[in-house]
């Protein structure tokens, strides 16, 4: 009977690529609404987002928050006193027009207050991390849920340059090349109102020159969607941001406006000749948030996730086939018997080793002890030998007095006899 082989499904499917046809549907059937449900559904879930303050004690982190989502969000200050940098971390829940946000804020406590900061800036990477190795963990669950899951991965990271004036501190250019890889960092200069526009200017671009030559990469806000491609360039064009916060109120005509007041006058918070405040909110919050929350998951989270699943030797793809997760685990498996056939040779080998060194040192220790036992009969021997000298001679000397002995009694006799 011939046999006649069942096609597989593969072969049932056309290889070649398929071409599209495009149709314009001449009554509605309810695509046009996919927005509509998008939005419902997003509406409903609500955001998330994760904002990482890093900065010195008193440069104004906290005042910033407060005036970025015109609110008084519950912070606690700190002081000069911390004996090591620690993190802050406060969620709060947001709603402007029923649209609700999860904030979660993130603050650096004692930051650049040690004596030795050498461990400053790998604290707040860990932290970084070890939000990611969560998201991770959910995600290579088996029964996961990730649409109820709570992200906490840090989106943005405002770096607080303190004022000076002059040029970076080395521990801000060491934190934010540590960190660049890890997550979206806008770098602003604190307190801007206490240098004067020319100074200001000056150090906005020595900033720049040292974060270029430590390759340092900052976030830039994109400029490939037409809408926001100009606004998002002057905002570049701006960076590092001059911004200046406050929690008071001044009245400036007939509005009350967030300000801070001096004897000489009044900085406006959102006066954009007095800082960069207002172009900081638009470019973070009006602008850009979907962007830094896309940039997270899909440049450096992917980052991190790569990194680790090669260091649990998973990969994607060899001799560029890719991967099935089961072909995988044969590879891995494979390579675990491998290394653990290598391990036992090679403690099989040790042992062989050990016991052969083992053998030449109880060959040595018999060589030694035989040689000692040879010495000690020589020197019984010759110690007998002088023994027996001395026994003979004794004898000798016995008989001797023996012979002297019978000869005096004998003598002493005769002498008796003659009276």
């Amino acid at each position: 009977m011939k046999d006649v082989s069942r096609p597989t499904d593969s072969s049932l499917i056309n290889s070649q690529t398929p071409s599209f046809r495009t149709f314009e549907l001449k009554e509605e059937c309810g695509i046009n609404n996919l927005p509509n449900q998008i939005m419902a559904k997003t509406i409903s879930d609500g955001f998330v987002f994760n904002i990482l303050c890093v900065g010195e004690t008193a440069c104004g982190k906290s005042s910033l928050l407060d005036s970025l989502f015109n609110t008084r969000l519950d912070s606690t200050p700190s002081t000069h006193e911390n004996t090591r940098v620690y993190l802050r971390k406060n969620t709060y829940d947001l709603f402007e027009r029923e649209i609700r946000l999860k904030l979660t804020v993130v603050e650096t406590a004692g930051f650049g207050d040690q004596i030795n900061k050498d461990d400053s800036f790998k604290i707040i990477g860990d932290f970084i991390d070890e939000q990611f190795q969560t998201y991770l963990d959910e995600e290579l669950k088996i029964k996961r849920n990730l649409s109820n899951y709570h992200d906490t991965r840090i989106h943005v990271c405002l770096y607080f340059i303190s004022p000076t004036g002059h040029s970076l501190k080395a521990l801000d250019l060491v934190t934010m090349k540590y960190l660049d890889s890890k997550v979206n960092i806008i770098p602003i200069i604190a307190k801007s109102d206490t240098i004067s526009k020319n100074e200001l200017q000056r150090f906005k671009q020595n900033i720049l020159n040292e974060l270029n030559l430590a390759g340092v990469k900052i976030y830039r806000f994109p400029t490939d969607d037409e809408t926001l491609a100009e606004e998002n360039l002057k905002a570049n064009n701006l960076l590092p941001l001059a911004v200046v916060g406050s929690n008071e109120t001044v009245k400036v005509g007939n509005q009350y406006v967030r300000a801070r007041q001096y004897p000489w006058g009044i900085v406006q918070v959102e006066n954009e000749n007095h800082c960069d405040f207002k172009k900081l909110r638009e470019s973070l919050i009006e602008k850009n948030m979907l962007d830094l929350i896309e940039t997270t998951h899909s440049k450096h989270y992917e980052i991190f996730r790569r990194n680790r699943l090669t260091e649990l030797g998973l990969n994607d793809n060899i001799d560029g086939k890719p991967l099935s997760i089961s072909d995988t685990l044969d590879m891995k498996r494979n390579e675990l018997r491998q290394e653990l056939e290598k391990r036992e040779q090679q403690l099989k080998e040790a042992f062989i080793q050990k016991v052969k060194d083992k053998e030449i040192d109880l060959k040595e220790a018999e060589k030694q002890i035989n040689e000692q036992l040879t010495n000690i009969k020589k020197q019984y021997k010759d110690q007998k030998d002088k023994c027996d000298e001395k026994w003979r001679i004794l004898e000798q000397e016995m008989n001797l007095f023996e012979q002297r002995k019978r000869a005096n009694v004998g003598t002493i006799k005769k002498g008796t006899k003659k009276k």
